[in-house]
């Protein structure tokens, strides 16, 4: 029996190309002006794909990976803007739990959150956010524990080299790149996110319909402040 593949995202070509050697593509299917690469990641049976950036992008992806490849799972691999002061340059986040921050109801310039789908309005649920299965997260602590990252340079880290963390926490989804120190903190605060992005949530939002897992992974490129286009 043939083992069901991993769909493998990626937003950006310099976060695939970042795979390397460890992938072996065995064919390609164009859908949509999508390239899916069919091959092997370190033996396992993969789809990758560059799905673009934001959450459409992100959401339609994800759909075709899960319906027309038959994949097991979903694995996002990327960037993201740091939220937590006592994160870095460099430092790994696995997402624990994903929040879409800019879905729901506009209330005195701030949005109240809601769950994707979920009518923003009082009386309708108010919990929102995607939960990694809690067996699923145990599996991944547990593999995870003895990883160990490569230092960052100093020019690359903003200051001076240093070696990155890995860690587990909540991170956020929203169509709108953060260039906000302002907003970087009150997402911190409101919404304990580590780390912000532009695709995990619709991902996990697309994988909950389907009831397969979805594990999002980012390493921070930046501070998500003024300087982050940098």
């Amino acid at each position: 029996m043939t083992e069901p593949p991993i769909g493998l995202i990626a937003a950006i070509p310099e976060e695939l190309a970042e795979f390397g050697r460890h992938f072996v593509e065995e064919s390609r299917q164009e859908i949509a002006g999508l390239s899916f690469r069919i091959g092997r990641l370190d033996e396992r049976a993969v789809v990758a794909v560059e799905a673009g950036i934001g959450k459409v992008n992100a959401a339609l992806v994800a759909t075709l990976l899960l319906r027309e490849f038959d994949c097991s799972a979903l694995v996002f691999s990327g960037v993201a803007g740091g939220l937590d002061p006592a994160l870095g340059v460099g430092d790994v986040v696995v997402a624990e739990r994903l929040i879409a921050h800019d879905y729901g109801a506009l209330i005195d310039g701030r949005i109240k959150p809601y769950q994707p789908g979920v009518p923003p309005l009082p009386g309708f649920p108010e919990n929102f956010g995607y939960d990694v299965p809690d067996g699923l997260l145990a599996r991944l602590k547990r593999n995870l524990v003895d990883v160990e990252l490569p230092t960052v340079s100093a020019a690359a880290a903003g200051g001076e080299a240093r070696t990155p963390k890995l860690v587990f926490g909540t991170v956020l989804t929203g169509d709108t790149f953060l260039n906000c120190a302002k907003t970087r903190d009150r997402l911190h605060a409101e919404l304990g996110g580590l780390a912000v992005e532009m695709e995990g949530a619709a991902i996990a939002q697309v994988a909950e319909r389907f009831g397969a897992p979805a594990v999002v992974v980012r390493a921070l490129s930046d501070l998500a402040g003024a300087d982050s286009h940098m």
